[in-house]
């Protein structure tokens, strides 16, 4: 794993929950992160460790996973440029642990903002205060939502809307073939289900030239007809 410098951050990523802050307490907050790169598979954080910084994902696409209670791993969730992990550590309410893993799908740059690092620029500009409640605020509706759909939503329309999900993280258009680089098996995780059941509701997917099945990846050919189904 490289390390930078701490310095600016060149406006190449927009994270939306930055939005909250006004633009000179953003580019303090930017000048406090430190960049690190991660090589595919290479682990960031590892669920139960201490959790010290936030991480603002820059580039890759990252995977979120947890240990089951049967020693398996299940996928909660993938996340890229724009995204972010980590809030917790921000709390400065003693040393919190990492809740989950996070795994990265292929070479991946993240900024990291270290709690102290966070505590001092919030001492010197009490604004980036406010970026805490937005952090926890986005989580609570996120995970609120993905309650609310596995709970009462039925598994077709779940596997729909978490490819839906993937093609933003993958790509930027929402009408060109998008190629989603997830097994069949990451996919049954996100949407809390078995990976033949989700096989079951690809395959009527393939079938229909939605998307196309190969060896760790899903092609969405439609990411139009993902949108109507989801809806």
């Amino acid at each position: 794993m490289a390390l930078s410098s701490v310095g600016a951050m060149p406006r190449t990523t927009d994270w939306s929950l930055l939005a909250s802050l006004p633009e000179t307490e953003r580019e303090q907050l930017l000048a406090h992160t430190r960049g690190r790169t991660y090589t595919r598979n290479e682990v960031l954080v590892r669920e139960g460790d201490p959790s010290d910084s936030l991480h603002l994902v820059e580039a890759g696409r990252l995977a979120v996973r947890v240990g089951t209670a049967a020693g398996d791993t299940a996928t909660l969730n993938v996340i890229g440029p724009g995204d972010w992990f980590g809030e917790l550590s921000l709390l400065g309410d003693g040393a919190p642990t990492r809740t989950a893993t996070v795994v990265a799908l292929e070479t991946a740059t993240t900024r990291a903002l270290t709690a102290g690092a966070f505590d001092d620029l919030r001492q010197r500009h009490p604004a980036s205060g406010e970026l805490l409640l937005t952090l926890l605020s986005r989580r609570v509706e996120e995970l609120s939502d993905r309650l609310v759909e596995v709970m009462y939503e039925s598994l077709d329309r779940r596997v729909y809307r978490s490819l839906q999900r993937l093609v933003r993280i993958y790509g930027d258009d929402s009408t060109r073939p998008v190629t989603v680089r997830i097994t069949q098996e990451q996919l049954a995780g996100l949407v809390g289900s078995t990976r033949s059941s989700v096989n079951e509701v690809l395959q009527k997917l393939a079938r229909r030239g939605v998307v196309e099945l190969s060896r760790g990846r899903i092609v969405v050919h439609q990411p139009g007809e993902l949108v109507r189904r989801a809806s």
